[in-house]
């Protein structure tokens, strides 16, 4: 646990993992390396395509999209290369399952509070419409509206959505399990380990940006430590001192808000919010159009982000999904699979090999 004194310390897996990942009597063949080499070396190009351009663009919705269409590249990258090895499920380690299952089912946790905060933001937006729609019909009646409605949006985006103890505990977990189970005398499950490695280290380091994107708060904003061995650490580590230096950075300054569209609107609510306060003789046209038409552009661009955020967060949901239950789907009854997997079947069918 992060001591008081030591707030940004950094996180240290446990453990040796390349170690662990090469243990003696381990023979890669030049095959198996071909495939761990083009593995990882896509792994570092996605990394490197995933920094953003400048400072700006960060927790943008623009790049968080692109952070999520990585996972989703990732995944898939990981999927293709178990189809490489040639290593059928019911030949896995039941360590290699349950690190499977269990890392699966905790990004599955983590994206449906992601979903539920786009969800409720998407629902703020009905706020922002009654605002822009109230300037329509009697002035002091139109204000009245307008009051109320910027200060139900005020207090919406406030409220603290439940989903994300289950988020941040989820995360936790991944972290403490960064370190990989012992593999001895497989060399396809070692390629195996250490791929799925790189995949947990950049979708633990993702799901924490936004994490601090959604909740406002860099309580849970992680610093990963990955082995100089991997060729993919240097563009990883880079990465995420670039992105956590500005997310930090953006929070100390007292930003309460720190995804920038929904910092655009939060800006033009408290613009307009003192202008519908006044008497409505008193308030000029021209600054009430200007006002309003500053919140309704903000509005619809966090609304159209949202929406293509939500989709992204749905394919890669139902990527981590359908891995899931292809493992699930071909383990053996009877096999060498622990009982606690047996024992999730979300087809409710026999697991055949």
């Amino acid at each position: 646990m992060s001591r008081p004194q030591e707030p940004h310390k950094p996180f240290l897996p446990f453990g040796n993992p390349f170690r662990r990942m090469s243990p003696k009597g381990s023979y890669l063949s030049p095959k198996l390396l071909a495939l761990l080499d083009t593995f990882e070396e896509t792994l570092q190009g996605r990394i490197n395509n995933l920094r953003p351009v400048g400072r700006d663009d960060v927790l943008r919705l623009s790049w968080m999209r692109i952070a999520m269409d990585t996972l989703c590249e990732i995944h898939t990258d990981v999927k293709t290369l178990i189809t490489a090895l040639e290593l059928p499920v019911c030949d896995w380690d039941d360590k290699w399952i349950d690190v499977y299952l269990d890392d699966s089912v905790k990004l599955l946790d983590i994206c449906i509070a992601f979903s539920s905060e786009i969800s409720q933001l998407k629902q703020g937006h009905l706020f922002l419409h009654c605002v822009l729609r109230n300037f329509g019909g009697a002035p002091t009646k139109q204000f009245e509206r307008a009051r109320s409605s910027l200060e139900g949006w005020k207090q919406h985006v406030a409220k603290k959505n439940p989903r994300f103890d289950n988020c941040f505990c989820a995360m936790d977990v991944l972290a403490e399990k960064l370190d990989l189970p012992k593999i001895k005398n497989s060399a396809k499950g070692n390629v195996l380990m250490r791929a799925m490695y790189g995949v947990k280290v950049v979708s633990l380091l993702v799901c924490s940006i936004f994490a601090a994107a959604f909740s406002g708060s860099t309580k849970k904003l992680m610093d990963i430590q990955v082995l100089e061995s991997f060729s993919w650490a240097a563009a990883f580590s880079e990465l995420q001192a670039f992105v956590n230096t500005e997310i930090r950075s953006l929070h100390s300054s007292g930003r309460t808000t720190i995804l920038k569209e929904l910092e655009a609107v939060d800006t033009d609510v408290k613009k307009l919010y003192p202008i519908v306060q006044e008497e409505a003789n008193l308030v000029e046209a021209q600054v009430l159009v200007s006002s309003t038409s500053d919140l309704g552009k903000s509005a619809e661009k966090l609304s159209q982000g949202l929406d293509l955020l939500a989709k992204d967060v749905d394919r890669f949901f139902q990527i981590v999904l359908t891995g899931r239950d292809t493992l699930l789907g071909n383990l053996r009854i009877g096999g060498n699979a622990s009982d606690g997997v047996r024992r999730v079947n979300f087809k409710g069918g026999p697991l055949v090999c």
